[in-house]
C-alpha cells in the first residue's frame, strides 16, 4: 500500500528526450530543447508530479568536460523552462564509465544505467514512491533501472527512440507505452493519473501494432 506522504516522480532521461541529442553535449549553445517541453513539465509539475532528469555523462570519465560544463547545461534547461513558469524538481547524473580516462571517474558504478542507482538516490531523497511513479527515455536502458523498481517506464520516438523501437525483439523489459516524444507522453500520464487512461488514450501496444 502506498505511503500518503510518498511522492509520485515522472523520471526523464535529458539527451535525445528533454533535448536533442548532439553527442556528449557540454556546450549550452549546442542545447536544443524539444518544442513543447517546458508546457509538458509545467502540467506535470500542476498534477502534482516531481520532475526528475536522469542522466549518465560519462564524458566526464572520458575526460571530454568536467562537473561544472554539465551544471551549465542543466542551469541553462532551468532558464529555458522558466519562461514557461516551471522547473525541474532535481538532476542526478552519473559521471563515471569503467574505460575512462580520468582515474577517479573510471570505474564500474552503481548509478550508470542501466544500473539503478541514481534511482534509489532519487527515491530516498526525494521520498518518491517508485509504484506510483513513471519514467521516460530515448533508450531501453534508461528504463530498465526504474522499472525493476517498480516504476512504469514509457520509451519516446526522438533521439535514438526509432532506432530502439526497430530492435525491440532484443528488450529486456516492455514499457507500458510508445510515444513520438515526451509531450505527447504526458498526455498518457495525466490522463492515468485521473484513472482514465484505457477509456481515452491509448499507448502504442508494441506487440499489435506497426510504425
Amino acid at each position: 500500500m502506498s505511503h500518503p506522504l510518498k511522492k509520485r516522480a515522472v523520471f526523464l532521461d535529458r539527451d535525445g528526450t528533454i533535448n536533442r541529442e548532439t553527442g556528449y553535449l557540454h556546450r549550452v549553445e549546442d542545447l536544443h530543447m524539444f518544442p513543447g517541453v517546458g508546457e509538458a513539465i509545467r502540467r506535470l509539475r500542476d498534477a502534482g508530479y516531481l520532475v526528475v532528469v536522469v542522466s549518465n555523462q560519462s564524458g566526464i570519465a572520458r575526460g571530454m568536460f568536467g562537473i561544472g560544463e554539465v551544471n551549465e547545461i542543466h542551469d541553462a534547461i532551468n532558464s529555458h523552462l522558466e519562461k514557461f513558469g516551471t522547473k525541474v524538481d532535481a538532476y542526478y547524473f552519473c559521471p563515471h564509465h569503467p574505460q575512462g580516462k580520468i582515474p577517479e571517474y573510471s570505474m564500474d558504478c552503481d548509478c550508470r544505467k542501466p544500473k539503478s542507482g541514481m534511482f534509489l538516490q532519487a527515491e530516498k531523497e526525494l521520498n518518491i514512491d517508485m509504484k506510483r511513479s513513471f519514467a521516460v527515455g530515448d533508450r531501453i536502458r534508461d528504463l530498465e533501472g526504474p522499472v525493476s523498481l517498480g516504476v512504469r517506464g514509457i520509451l519516446v520516438l526522438t533521439g535514438y527512440g526509432t532506432e530502439e523501437f526497430q530492435q525491440r525483439e532484443e528488450w529486456q523489459i516492455e514499457p507500458v507505452g510508445v510515444f513520438r516524444d515526451f509531450p505527447s507522453s504526458v498526455t498518457f500520464i495525466l490522463a492515468e493519473k485521473n484513472k482514465k487512461a484505457l477509456k481515452i488514450f491509448n499507448p502504442y501496444r508494441l506487440k499489435r501494432r506497426n510504425f
